[in-house]
């Protein structure tokens, strides 16, 4: 018992230097404690937004099949493209008086667009014989962005008319990532999931993306031609790591073949396999054929309004506007009207895409009319968004219908030409709208008969098609 105790001189010592130890440990405990709780505040909103990001994209099995990656790899890609969006405007067209930037857009678009709708036919079939390298494919397609960013950034400071075929790299390598992100999503479904819904999460993921990444251009643009450039160099070369992120099955190309474009009636009702000599398999149908052709018609519309409103708009702004702001207005627009169109197109899943073609190009056709008629800067601004609608639902509409009458094995072909088609309508209703006069009402008409050459041919087989609740699956040679 008497050895069990302890001196009372020894127990009062250690127990004050215990004291004083253990409160020495609270304080310093209390300031650690501080400082983590200071990082966890600071760190808390990027980690907890790239947190929120991810489980959106990677919601409904999107993260188990891939889905999520691609989602989060083209919203690096719309960011990257508005960035050198944001410098080539800067650079071609607000930098100098109006007649000068016409003269300028059109020279850009001499020299860049028309090489491209020579080249975007024939990006669509390289990439079909390349099936196998797809991932390398969208990498290389970021990595030469990236480098005709910094192309840009120097030509863009000199003047030197290294801007334009660098601007031209830049149109070819974003048309190519285009045609094989089509090809990809296929590749990428989840279980119990449609395509159109595929396509619209990763569609309104890009517009997403472009969304916050515009304003970010625009103050970057405040501290120097160069800096958003600099910016779409560093998005890119993010954007070829994330390709390689992709599951390796998006490089395989398993009982795919390449499809053509037509619809040829003879083929279509062949009682048996026919071989065919050139590469390609007349397989889509009529139904996809006419929405391709309306689809292209809104697309067309798309080109030419950007065009003709951006030159409209600099020398006739929106009521008590700057120039800038009623670019900014109608473009916002735009793309909240597409963004409205995606989600709408994602509500729908696939219920008669054939009705919802007509109807939606039908109410595109009205507001141009309207807004010819009756010409005024609302009525510019709601045009601006019903296309926008407009064309994001028709081309969702146009997906399910390709996922609905083209065989497997050429889907994936079907979604890269369609594509390219579509870009080439895009660039056509460009060119028609740089080279019209700066009237409104006249501007405007043109539009509407854009929509209405696109229209009036396909309606009356659509609504055919839907009566019939679409033609049979053709044989696939």
């Amino acid at each position: 018992m008497a050895a069990a105790r302890t001196p009372p001189g020894t127990a009062g010592v250690g127990g004050d230097k215990g004291v004083k130890g253990s409160s020495r440990g609270r304080g310093s405990g209390r300031f650690g404690g501080s400082v983590r709780a200071v990082g966890r505040a600071l760190h808390l909103p990027v980690t907890g937004t790239v947190r929120g990001i991810r489980r959106a994209t990677n919601a409904h099995g999107a993260g188990e099949s891939g889905l999520g990656r691609l989602i989060e790899l083209h919203a690096v890609n719309g960011a990257g493209d508005v960035m050198i969006t944001v410098a080539l405007a800067s650079t071609v067209f607000f930098s100098v008086p109006t007649d000068e930037a016409r003269g300028r857009v059109a020279l850009y678009l001499a020299i860049t667009m028309a090489p491209f709708t020579v080249l975007a036919p024939v990006i669509g079939p390289l990439l079909d014989r390349l099936p196998h390298g797809r991932r390398a494919a969208m990498a290389a397609a970021m990595l030469a962005r990236a480098l005709l960013a910094l192309i840009i950034a120097g030509a863009a400071a000199s003047g030197s008319l290294e801007l334009y075929p660098a601007a031209l790299g830049v149109l070819v390598a974003s048309k190519a990532y285009g045609v094989v992100r089509s090809a990809v999503v296929p590749r990428l479904l989840p279980p119990r999931f449609s395509l159109v819904k595929a396509n619209s999460r990763v569609t309104l993921g890009g517009l997403l993306a472009t969304g916050v990444a515009a304003p970010v251009g625009a103050g970057l643009q405040v501290l120097g031609p160069r800096w958003p450039l600099y910016g779409a160099f560093v998005i890119f070369i993010a954007g070829t790591f994330l390709s390689f992120a992709l599951p390796p099955k998006v490089d395989s190309a398993k009982g795919e073949h390449r499809a053509l474009l037509t619809a040829d009636e003879q083929h279509l009702r062949g009682a048996r396999r026919t071989r065919l000599k050139r590469p390609g398999l007349r397989t889509v149908g009529t139904a996809v054929t006419h929405a391709l052709a309306a689809n292209a018609a809104l697309r067309c519309l798309s080109g030419f309004l950007i065009f003709f409103l951006a030159f409209l708009l600099r020398e006739h702004p929106l009521t008590g506007e700057s120039a800038a702001v009623s670019l900014g207005i109608v473009g916002v627009a735009a793309g909240a009207g597409n963004a409205l169109g995606t989600a709408v197109g994602a509500w729908l899943r696939s219920r008669a895409p054939e009705i919802i073609i007509v109807t939606v190009v039908a109410i595109v056709l009205g507001a141009a009319v309207t807004a010819a008629v009756f010409f005024g800067a609302f009525l510019v601004a709601c045009l601006a968004a019903v296309a926008g609608f407009g064309q994001a639902l028709a081309k969702l509409s146009l997906d399910a219908l390709i996922q609905r009458d083209v065989p497997e094995p050429v889907r994936t072909s079907a979604f890269a030409r369609s594509e390219t088609l579509l870009q080439m309508a895009w660039v056509l209703g460009g060119a028609i709208g740089i080279v019209l006069p700066l009237n409104g009402v006249l501007g405007l008409s043109v539009g509407a008969g854009l929509v209405a050459a696109g229209w009036l041919p396909t309606v009356r087989g659509l609504l055919a098609s839907a009566r019939h609740g679409g033609a049979p699956r053709p044989r696939v040679a």
